[in-house]
């Protein structure tokens, strides 16, 4: 079985980031991190390969530092990495992205499975997936919280609004894992091992982990980075400290506490009809 897992590289949420003058965050100035959502897709693609024996390939697009959450990864028990590099990608939105996914995947292998996180902490789109297994033309499978395969078949358990829904799909398949999943276990001693091996040598590491550019896929750079991406940023600003206080109503009946809620947000109406 052939397990592709697809994570990015974002801006610490943490850390403070710059703005380019086109509205595009200043990743060269940011602080990295691999994107929390992708670490539920990251264990699900390791269950595949404990459960399964199934050779498990992380896939990431961004700049040539980016091939940190590829050693992330693999010290987590990843098989190998892709990494996709291409400053023609500079800027690209969900649809661009999703193009360049695909070629790189049909590159990449046959896959059985691909796993995306829901989405990513700088988008916040959740498109990525959905539009990757279009262009692939596979079943797609979203807010995953938990998966079987037998036979040939992903059985999953999807998050929905006010429960939850049971289905199944015929692999090759993707399936974009919801936060409420498995959480990912801590690497380990012989991952990080692996990698150590692989930052030391360069002949080992070219072994585990291949560069591509677009060229290499064969995918056009006029539908990729700005040029191929339709969603113009209109204006982006920086939020200032969020601030406020807090007040507890406690120590009363409930209508009367309600009451005193409604008169201190000048609920003028509610007292009204009450």
């Amino acid at each position: 079985m052939e397990t592709f897992v697809l994570i990015k590289q974002v801006p610490d949420q943490n850390a403070k980031a710059g703005i380019n003058s086109d509205g595009t965050i200043d990743r060269a100035k940011a602080k990295r991190m691999l994107n929390p959502f992708d670490r539920y897709a990251l264990e699900a693609a390791l269950q595949t390969k404990r459960q399964h024996g199934a050779r498990v390939t992380a896939i990431t697009m961004g700049p040539p530092p980016a091939i940190e959450v590829l050693y992330e990864a693999i010290a987590h028990g990843v098989d190998r990495g892709i990494l996709m590099t291409d400053r023609r990608l500079a800027a690209s939105d969900t649809l661009a992205t999703a193009y360049t996914l695909a070629h790189t995947v049909r590159y990449a292998g046959r896959p059985d499975v691909i796993f995306c996180g829901l989405q990513t902490t700088d988008g916040d789109t959740a498109q990525v997936g959905p539009q990757l297994a279009e262009r692939l033309g596979i079943p797609q499978v979203t807010y995953c919280e938990a998966f079987e395969i037998r036979n040939g078949i992903l059985v999953a358990r999807r998050a929905i609004e006010g429960g939850s829904q049971t289905v199944a799909v015929p692999l090759p398949a993707l399936v974009t894992v919801a936060n409420s999943a498995r959480r990912l276990a801590y690497p380990t001693l012989r991952g990080v091992q692996r990698v150590q091996r692989l930052m030391r040598d360069e002949a080992a590491r070219a072994e585990a982990i291949q560069i591509l550019n677009l060229d290499d896929v064969g995918a056009d750079p006029k539908r990729c980075g700005l040029q191929g991406s339709p969603t113009i940023v209109a204006a982006t600003e920086k939020v200032g400290e969020i601030g406020g206080n807090c007040q507890v109503f406690q120590g009363q009946p409930v209508p009367q506490l309600v009451k005193e809620l409604a008169q201190a947000l000048d609920l003028s109406l509610y007292l009204a009809t009450s």
